[in-house]
């Protein structure tokens, strides 16, 4: 499975059609892409939604939600199918070179040092009694 971010990402610098809701297309060269799928495109020919003008942009900006479709030569997809395609794969390569990751030394969530105040006991150790233990408790008596 292709997912569009990735899609678009791998499109960058390759030639494409753009045609937005209001039935103008824009051809050109995708120069990059964001997280709302917006573009920035270099080399454009706009066409009116009638398909009677042309005129040649140097450089524009579509904003993602106008998009209706995009079209991509079958090089692109191509190349896409190539990449890991899925999160796990991702997060599996980051492992393999050692980054990320929870803890270590069996801590994760609520490990130590997540109470409230003193000093944090380590595995096997009992809390330090003491003045600052038992400060603010009424003395029972």
């Amino acid at each position: 499975m292709v997912l569009p971010m990735a899609l678009l990402r791998t499109a960058q610098n390759q030639p494409m059609m753009v045609e937005l809701k209001n039935g103008e297309t824009y051809s050109g060269v995708l120069a990059s892409c964001d997280g709302f799928m917006n573009l920035h495109m270099r080399d454009i020919v706009c066409t009116s939604r009638d398909g009677e003008r042309f005129w040649k942009i140097p450089e524009c900006y579509v904003r993602g939600n106008s998009i209706k479709y995009l079209r991509l030569p079958d090089e692109v997809i191509d190349m896409v199918k190539d990449e890991p395609q899925s999160r796990k794969e991702i997060r599996q390569q980051f492992k393999a070179r050692g980054r990320g990751g929870r803890g270590g030394k069996g801590e994760g969530r609520g490990g130590r040092g997540r109470g409230r105040g003193g000093e944090a006991a380590g595995p096997g150790e009992k809390r330090a009694g003491g003045a600052a233990a038992g400060a603010g408790k009424k003395a029972r008596g």
